[in-house]
C-alpha cells in the first residue's frame, strides 16, 4: 500500500461537488490523473481514497484553476480502460478542509484536515422527509423520464440527506454551501426553505 499520509493526499479538482455516500463516475484522460489512478490501482489493497474539490474558477483540464477549500474524500471502487482514457467510479466518504496545496508533481496534492461527521437527530426526520418530497416533486416536474426522481435513498439518515442533496436540482455553489454545513440541522433547514 502506498503510504500517502493525509499531509499529501492525491486530489481531483472538478467542476462539481461530491457528497459523502454518493458515487461519482469520472472519465480520466489527462496524463497527471492517469498517473494518480495508476498508483491507486497498483495498491495491494483496493479502495484507496483521493480528494475531490470544486473548481471555483477555471477548467477541469490543464490546471491553473482556483479551488474550493472544503471537499470530500472518494474511495475508488471501479476502473475500466477505454481506448485513450480510464472510466473510474469513486464513492464519497468523509468531508475535509484543505489546509495547504503542495507541489503538483505529477498530480494535485493537498494537506487535509478531516471535518467531523454530521450527527443525526430523530427530531430532524420531519424536515428530511419534507425536503425529500419537495426534491422529488421538482425533479418529477422538470426532469426527463430517466431522471433521479425514483432513486432509492439509503436507510442511514445522514447518507440519505447527502444523497438527496446530490439529486436535487441545485447549482454547484448551492451544493458547495450544503457540503460546508456544520450540522445536519442547518442542512435540513436549508432544504425546507
Amino acid at each position: 500500500m502506498l503510504h500517502w499520509s493525509m499531509a499529501a493526499s492525491p486530489m481531483f479538482p472538478l467542476g462539481s461537488v461530491l457528497f459523502p455516500a454518493v458515487a461519482i463516475p469520472l472519465r480520466v484522460f489527462e496524463p497527471r490523473y492517469l498517473t494518480l489512478v495508476g498508483r491507486l490501482l497498483d495498491e495491494d489493497e483496493p479502495g484507496f481514497e483521493f480528494g475531490v474539490v470544486l473548481i471555483e474558477r477555471g477548467s477541469e483540464a490543464g490546471g491553473g484553476d482556483q479551488r474550493a477549500s472544503v471537499g470530500t474524500m472518494a474511495r475508488l471502487v471501479s476502473a475500466s480502460a477505454g481506448a485513450e482514457d480510464l472510466l473510474i467510479v469513486g464513492v464519497g466518504t468523509r468531508r475535509f478542509t484543505v489546509e495547504r496545496w503542495v507541489e503538483e508533481d505529477p498530480y494535485p496534492r493537498a494537506e487535509l484536515s478531516m471535518l467531523p461527521e454530521l450527527e443525526w437527530s430523530e427530531a430532524l426526520e420531519p424536515l428530511r422527509a419534507e425536503a425529500e418530497v419537495v426534491v422529488r416533486r421538482v425533479i418529477a416536474r422538470v426532469a426527463e423520464p430517466n431522471s433521479d426522481a425514483g432513486v432509492e435513498l439509503s436507510d442511514d439518515p445522514v447518507a440519505a440527506a447527502w444523497q438527496l442533496a446530490a439529486i436535487a436540482p441545485l447549482g454547484e455553489y448551492d451544493r458547495y454551501t450544503l457540503l460546508r454545513s456544520t450540522s445536519m440541522g442547518v442542512s435540513c433547514v436549508s432544504w425546507s426553505i
